[in-house]
């Protein structure tokens, strides 16, 4: 299951733990980030251990959102040790996100 990324765990949780970290910004009220919700949910699983798969609610969680400049969504960033290596903007496919994310294992 995806973790959920929030203001008030963010440094904890993300910043300070390092390696890599994969965040979908996303919205209740937003239909494509239904569409890229489930495939979340997958990588989560498929990555369980090698990396930090987690959501992060636009709405609930702005100050995060406004530190990443999302303008859209849904956006998936994804981390090494705390820094933007990759970004997605809009709905794409669980093969195009599982290459991004093995970029950045390697």
């Amino acid at each position: 299951m995806a973790f959920e990324i929030t203001d008030s765990n963010f440094q904890q949780d993300v910043e300070e733990k390092g390696g890599i970290t994969v965040m979908d910004f996303w919205a209740e009220w937003c239909g494509p980030c239904r569409l890229i919700g489930p495939i979340i949910e997958k990588l989560a699983t498929e990555y369980e251990g090698k990396a930090l798969v987690g959501k992060v609610n636009v709405d609930h969680n702005p100050d995060v959102a406004m530190k990443f400049g999302v303008r859209s969504i849904p956006t998936v960033v994804i981390l090494k040790d705390g820094k933007e290596v990759q970004r997605h903007v809009g709905v794409t496919t669980q093969a195009n996100l599982s290459r991004l994310i093995d970029e950045q294992m390697n």
